[in-house]
C-alpha cells in the first residue's frame, strides 16, 4: 500500500526562478550558510525580501557581518535556505539561493530595513543588516504523484 509518507508516492518538481523566490518570500525563517573558519557554518535566521535581495538582521561582531564587512566587492559568497515541508506527508518545498552578502552601510537604508525586518531573536545589538543578492537560485516542489504542479 502506497501512503503519503512513502517516497515512491512523491514527485519532485524543479522550480524556476520566479517561484522560487515567490515561495522564499512566503516565510519569514530560513538558514544561511557561510564559511567560518574555512568550514560551512549553518545559521537560522529570519528574512525579507527586499528589492529581488535577501536581508537579515544581524549583530556587531557576529561572524557573517565581519566576514561581509571585510570582504571586497561584490561581498561573501553565501547561501540561504528556506522550506515548507510537512513533517507528516513529508510534501513541500524547498529553495536554496546562492551569492554574495554585504553588509548594508547606507543610514536610510539600514533605517528602512529596521521598520521592514524586527529580529526574531531578542539579541542586544541586532542593528546591523547584511543584504544577499541572489545569483544562482533552486528550488522543488515535492508534490504527491498523480497531483498537478501547484502554488504552495
Amino acid at each position: 500500500m502506497i501512503t503519503d509518507k512513502d517516497p515512491a508516492s512523491h514527485r519532485r518538481v524543479d522550480l524556476d526562478r520566479a517561484e522560487a523566490l515567490r515561495l522564499l518570500g512566503s516565510v519569514s525563517l530560513g538558514r544561511v550558510v557561510f564559511t567560518r573558519q574555512a568550514l560551512p557554518t549553518v545559521r537560522p535566521v529570519n528574512h525579507v525580501l527586499d528589492g529581488g535581495d535577501i536581508v537579515i538582521r544581524t549583530q556587531e561582531g557576529a561572524a557573517l557581518t565581519s566576514q561581509a564587512r571585510q570582504a571586497e566587492s561584490p561581498g561573501v559568497v553565501v547561501a540561504y535556505e528556506a522550506d515548507a515541508i510537512d513533517p507528516d506527508t513529508h510534501l513541500g518545498w524547498s529553495v536554496v539561493v546562492t551569492g554574495y552578502a554585504q553588509v548594508v552601510t547606507d543610514v536610510d537604508e539600514l533605517a528602512r530595513i529596521r521598520g521592514l525586518l524586527q529580529p526574531w531573536a531578542a539579541l542586544p545589538g541586532m542593528d546591523h543588516a547584511v543584504r544577499i543578492h541572489p545569483d544562482l537560485v533552486t528550488g522543488i516542489l515535492l508534490t504527491a504523484r498523480g497531483d498537478a504542479p501547484q502554488a504552495c
